[in-house]
């Protein structure tokens, strides 16, 4: 499979109300197999999910969170962005040195994945509210039948952050290997592939980070192959060992 990946160029800064779609659809000839690629950062200014602090006044348990951050740092920390943090998640996972939340579309990352960079107009820019529902939004409105909007997020274990899916529309999220041979016979049993992670991923290497001002991505030659496909992307908690290990939970007791 040969891959083409291509970034789209001068986009202006995005403002409330733009239309995405049209934005893209100017710059860039569009294929109905290309998958586009969209930065969640782009997409929330363009729904208005442009909040200040002042929005969140703080209540008892984020100045908790606050102050526990701040005795595990020692930076000082803003009570005001804990709340923020609070009202756009679910849960909190971890509450020190960091805040680990899942977000209430099923996220988890830290802080909600509210973002204070590139936000010239605001002092945070919070995550789309439903991503899938946004990405079905754009591909209404470009020449391409396949979309995901993507954020960047830590991973345990390692080292940076990469490039991730939080929502997609046309495509399913992964497929499913299992049932299928390897180059031996063996067949496989527990291989599902998060394909719209890894063409985030693809498409974060063109995209960068900071200042690089390319938010929307276009992968083109993508073949998701004659395989099963499943919508489930985020793990339940019934099935995530690491979220119930953070709780004290057994498996052995279940």
């Amino acid at each position: 499979m040969d891959l083409e990946l291509v970034a789209v160029p001068d986009l202006p800064e995005i403002r409330p109300g733009d239309s995405l779609p049209t934005l893209v659809g100017d710059r860039i000839d569009l294929r109905p197999d290309d998958v586009v690629c969209v930065a969640s950062t782009v997409v929330s200014k363009a729904e208005g999910r442009l909040a200040d602090l002042d929005d969140f006044p703080a209540g008892p348990r984020a100045r908790e969170l606050a102050a526990n951050l701040e005795a595990a740092t020692g930076e000082e920390k803003d009570p005001r962005f804990a709340q923020a943090v609070l009202e756009e998640s679910t849960d909190v996972l971890i509450e020190s040195p960091f805040l680990l939340t899942e977000t209430r579309f099923g996220h988890v990352t830290v802080n909600a994945g509210i973002d204070r960079s590139n936000v010239p107009d605001a002092d945070l820019l919070l995550l789309p509210e439903r991503p899938s529902e946004s990405a079905e939004r754009i591909r209404s409105g470009v020449d391409a039948d396949r979309v995901v909007v993507t954020d960047t997020c830590g991973r345990p274990f390692r080292h940076g952050q990469r490039g991730v899916a939080v929502g997609w529309a046309g495509l399913p999220a992964s497929r499913d290997w299992r049932g299928e041979c390897d180059r031996e016979g063996r067949e496989l049993s527990v291989t599902v592939e998060s394909v719209v992670d890894e063409l985030a991923a693809a498409a974060n290497l063109v995209a960068g980070e900071g200042a690089g001002g390319t938010p929307v991505v276009v992968v083109r030659g993508f073949d998701f192959g004659d395989h099963e496909g499943s919508d489930e992307q985020f793990r339940d908690v019934e099935r995530d060992f690491v979220r119930r290990a953070l709780r004290g939970w057994s498996y052995a007791r279940d």
